[in-house]
This record gives structure tokens, sequence and C-alpha cells, in this order.
């Protein structure tokens, strides 16, 4: 049997040799991968299972980052310990605590005080081993949470008075409230350096001298409320009664020299005073600063009431 030759066909190829055609390669990104250490993936996000804290850990791990936060730290607690010892210097932080050691009763009483102290019998301020009791235990004893309030009353007061008027502006208030602050720290300020000349010794603060000058405040805020009740006759009247009232309390013996420290209570009773020019400079001083509260009243009320 003959066989039949076949002939391959110089194109033929298997099948199994074909190739697969390749996939386009992705485009490159546009920015960067610049997150330290996570893996890119579409859309910007973190590969799964990232660390999140390698960064932070890597930080913390450093010596010379400890290093540099251990010093910045040093540096902030220095900074701090450096402004609570000026700020000691002038502020005595337990000092100011026991002018607002009030309680309501006090409040009450010391206000009645201010307004009527012509039936005020015992004007001594009183003492436990040489230290004044706070004001909560002593009706004589001055504070500052009365002259505080008192200023904010005012300063609210005058709005109120401006805006029924019509005449209330943002500037005509914070002028109000500046003129009335500027003149007590003047008032302040001229009583130290009355006391310094005339050699009082006795432990009068700047606060002692803040609280006694602020509690015209009181009176400023009856003036002005019975102004806007009843008109300019019950603001003059207003007026006299509470300048009195407050004249009658600071020329009393407790109010601006009863005031005594250690040394000036060991040196006796009389030391206070001291020679017959002192005690003049003290009585004129004592005057003075009761004269200048009326005019101070009238001064920072009169235009609040028409």
């Amino acid at each position: 049997m003959l066989g039949i030759p076949v002939t391959y066909s110089g194109t033929y190829k298997p099948t199994g040799s074909k190739h697969r055609a390749r996939a386009a390669p992705d485009p490159p990104p546009l920015f960067d991968d610049t997150s330290g250490g996570y893996s890119s993936q579409p859309g910007g996000y973190p590969a799964p299972g990232a660390d999140v804290a390698f960064n932070v850990n890597h930080l913390i791990g450093d010596p010379v980052a400890n290093m540099a936060m251990a010093y910045g730290g040093s540096i902030a607690s220095h900074g701090k310990d450096m402004v609570h010892k000026e700020l000691h210097r002038f502020v005595s932080v337990n000092k100011l605590k026991y002018f607002f050691a009030v309680d309501t009763a006090y409040v009450a009483k010391k206000l009645g005080l201010l307004v009527f102290p012509y039936t005020h019998q015992n004007w001594e301020v009183q003492y436990s081993r040489d230290v004044p009791l706070p004001p909560r235990q002593d009706l004589n004893a001055p504070d500052l949470y009365i002259p505080t309030m008192a200023f904010i009353t005012y300063v609210l007061l005058a709005g109120m008075a401006l805006g029924i008027q019509k005449r209330f502006s943002p500037e005509v208030l914070g002028l109000c409230a500046s003129t009335a602050l500027v003149w007590v720290v003047m008032e302040v300020l001229a009583l130290l350096l009355g006391i310094y000349l005339a050699t009082v010794r006795s432990d009068l603060s700047t606060f002692h001298l803040l609280a006694y000058s602020g509690y015209k405040y009181v009176g400023m805020i009856l003036s002005i409320l019975t102004g806007l009740l009843f008109g300019s006759d019950g603001y003059y009247v207003a007026l006299a009664w509470t300048s009195s009232a407050l004249m009658y309390f600071i020329l009393q013996p407790s109010p601006l020299f009863q005031v005594r420290s250690l040394r000036t209570a060991a040196l006796g009773p009389d030391s206070m005073g001291g020679p017959a020019p002192r005690q003049r400079l003290q009585l004129y001083l004592t005057l003075g600063a009761a004269a200048f509260q009326p005019l101070m009243i009238y001064w920072l009320t009169f235009h609040l009431v028409r």
C-alpha cells in the first residue's frame, strides 16, 4: 500500500504556542508617594495593615528627638516658674484671696453699713494672733468683692442709662468704664504717695486702698438709679446722702490707719500716730481722701442722669 506524503505548510504553528496579549501598563501617578513607609494604592490611600504610628514610634525611639523634647520641657517649666515668681513679686495670691473671702451675710451687712453707717459703733478691725480676720468673720475688714461687683454693675447701669436717653454706643460705654477705672488708679497712687510722705507705719497695702476707693461705686449706683427713677432732683438727694455716708465711713478710726502689722502692735498703740507733725499729716490725708469721694461720685455720674 502506497503511502501518501503529507506536506506541512511553513506557516503552520501549533495551537499551544500562541502568545497571550499583554495588558497595557498603568499610567504613572501624578505625584510621588511621600508617605514614608506606605505602599501606594489607587486613590492615594495607605495599604491595608500599614503601621500608622510608624513615624511616631520612630520619633520616640530617636534619642536626639527625646533629648530635644526633654530640653523643651525643661525650658517651658523654667519659664512657668519665672512667670509665677514675677507674678508673686507684684501680686500676692494669698493676700488677694483674703479680700475675696466673703459670704452672703457679709455682703448684705457691708452694703447696709456703706449706705447707713451712722448707727455702727465698733469700727475696730478684729485680729486673731496678730492676723486680721477675713471679711466674712469681721464686718470692718475691707474686701474687694463689693468694689469689683459694684464696678461691673456701674458699667452696665451706665449703658442702660445711655440707652434710655438714646445716647448709647460702644465707644461711649468704653470711655465711661475706662474713665472710672483710671480715676480710681490715680486716687490709689495719690494715697500711696501721701502715706509714703506721712511715713505711716502700718500694713496698709494697695489692696486696702483699692477696697476703700472702690466702695464709692455703691454710692454711684444708688445715685444713678435714683436719678433714673425720680429725675435730677432725686439724683442730687441720693448724691448728698451717699457722699456724706461714704465720708463718715472713711473718717472713722478704722478704714485707713487702723490696719496694723505685728511690728506696729509690738511697738504699742501710740506708735501709730507718732509725733504731732506726723499725726497732722495723717489727719490731712484722711480728710483729703474723704473730701475727694463726693467729687468723684458726681464727676462719674452726672452725665448719666438728665
